[in-house]
């Protein structure tokens, strides 16, 4: 059974930070894509950051130089780095793991960057 758990989401004022964790199992880790997506009120769901198996990774023009995604092979978990964060951060983050056809969603973590 394969699952996705999404931890670290929080209440932060603007410009604090978070870490949100993404810890997998029932998949071979090692050898996925794994991104980070978000979803905010009335909005389609975006990509926020991707890394792939061999560490190459990608950002959403609104977050390049403040977030960072990163990954633990042997924890099977993926990380996201987020700093000076902005309200129009806010919004459910989704981990997410790929492997050609096969494609799998976590629960989602609720990140509300409010004062």
């Amino acid at each position: 059974q394969v699952q996705l758990v999404e931890s670290g989401g929080d209440l932060v004022q603007p410009g604090g930070s978070l870490r949100l964790s993404c810890a997998a199992s029932g998949i071979a880790f090692r050898v996925y894509a794994m991104g980070w997506y978000r979803q905010a009120p009335g909005k389609q769901r975006e990509l926020v950051a991707a890394i792939t198996s061999g560490d190459s990774t990608n950002y959403a023009e609104s977050v390049k130089g403040r977030f960072t995604i990163s990954r633990d092979n042997a924890k099977a978990t993926v990380y996201l780095q987020m700093n000076r964060l902005k309200t129009e951060d806010t919004a459910v983050y989704y981990c997410n793991g790929a492997l050609g056809i096969k494609n799998y969603w976590g629960q989602g973590t609720q990140v509300t960057v409010s004062s």
